[in-house]
């Protein structure tokens, strides 16, 4: 028996459709299940019900699921202890990133968080978009960084893994700029002469975002498929000697937009052949608090966090939240949800009702009256009432039961 047997019936459990669960485990419907019926044979009994839509399991199935659901939860709760060691004595962070990212994004992001967290040795596994997400999902690596769209989400459960945004991306249509400097291939193109479409091979994921932007477009648009490929840098090649328009991430075409050698393939002054996405890192959660994490789980924190040091917590930052407590009251969760809310609306309230009422303030002025207010209201509630905005609003509710509204 093999372990991806049970994570297709869990998922069949879970979906009650063939079809869904061969989507969601990136396999063709036949292959999932033929390995459903392989587990069946080893099982010797029928799992699934297939008289029935949707699909039910069987008694045994049912047995079955409970099982599996403990099995591969035991797996993989071992298999993220183990890795962790293996990790943590190594010092070698593995990545799994898209070749795109791998050839734009990535070295740039490496050298900034270096200059920040310190050297690391690190492992890269250039894949594309479906084989870098199943590496992390089959434990292959440390972090995977991926491109992310709201219509193109990935299939990971958030209880097992965790992201962080690490920056955002542009997808956009660039062409080879005749001698005038305008595009020799200009999109929308005209019905009869459509434009050389230098496109992603079926399955990409930029090929997806795409396609997006393309039904999304406002007007009409003519183009013929001439080239294709999975890579970006094989459309961008293509784009530099003039075979067509492509469509790629701007970090990808940074320096050859600055010298010249391409530009944008879109109307002039037209945004909607365009699309924004989001650079996401994911991990696998750790199986407990106190499991080693070597150097990635340090890197996870710096990333996370912003920074992995003390500098980042200076004094003016802990007197921060010590402000936050004595102002929203001690001693109560409550009083932590106000102190924190009042810190963060008073400087927009400051900025923003005297812009509202017609009165000019200035930042500086805006920033005075904000140390004094704290000032004030720090010495008032240590002096008059030491429990805060949560006494205060305690006491409110108090009155209100009373009168207006008895109860």
């Amino acid at each position: 028996m093999e372990t991806k047997w049970l994570e297709d019936f869990v998922s069949l459990a879970e979906t009650r459709s063939f079809s869904r669960s061969a989507q969601l485990r990136h396999v063709t419907q036949p292959a999932f299940s033929r390995r459903i019926q392989a587990l069946e044979a080893w099982a010797g009994t029928d799992l699934v019900d297939r008289s029935s839509y949707p699909t039910r399991l069987t008694p045994a199935g049912k047995t079955m699921y409970d099982q599996a659901l403990e099995m591969l939860q035991s797996l993989q709760s071992t298999r993220t202890m183990l890795r962790a060691h293996v990790s943590a004595g190594k010092g070698m962070v593995g990545f799994a990133v898209p070749h795109t990212l791998a050839f734009t994004f990535f070295p740039n992001w490496v050298s900034s968080v270096q200059a920040k967290f310190g050297p690391f040795r690190s492992r890269l596994f250039a894949l594309n978009v479906h084989d870098a997400v199943m590496r992390l999902v089959e434990g292959g690596c440390d972090l995977l960084i991926a491109y992310f769209h709201p219509s193109q989400p990935f299939q990971l459960d958030p209880a097992r893994y965790e992201m962080v945004s690490l920056g955002h991306e542009v997808l956009a249509p660039y062409a080879k700029p005749d001698a005038d400097g305008l595009p020799l291939h200009q999109l929308p193109g005209r019905q009869g002469q459509p434009l050389p479409y230098l496109g992603y091979a079926p399955g990409a994921y930029l090929g997806r975002v795409t396609e997006l932007i393309l039904k999304e477009a406002a007007e009409a648009v003519h183009l013929e498929r001439v080239y294709e490929t999975d890579m970006a840098e094989g459309l961008k090649a293509m784009a530099l000697e003039g075979h067509g328009v492509a469509f790629l991430p701007f970090s990808a075409v940074r320096n050859e937009l600055e010298a010249g050698r391409l530009v944008s393939a879109a109307p002039a002054g037209d945004n909607g052949f365009r699309m924004d996405m989001e650079v996401r890192a994911y991990r696998e959660k750790p199986a407990s608090k106190d499991a080693p994490q070597g150097v990635a789980g340090a890197l996870w924190g710096f990333v996370h966090l912003g920074a992995w040091e003390p500098a980042a917590f200076s004094l003016d930052r802990s007197l921060q939240l010590l402000f936050m407590i004595i102002i929203g009251g001690l001693g109560s969760v409550v009083g932590s949800i106000f102190g924190a809310a009042f810190f963060v609306l008073l400087p927009l309230l400051l900025t923003q009702v005297p812009h509202w009422m017609g009165l000019p303030l200035s930042t500086a002025t805006a920033t005075y009256l904000e140390h004094m207010i704290f000032g004030a209201l720090i010495v008032f509630f240590l002096i008059v009432e030491p429990h805060g905005l949560a006494k205060l609003w305690a006491t409110a509710r108090q009155k209100l039961r009373v009168w207006p509204f008895p109860h």
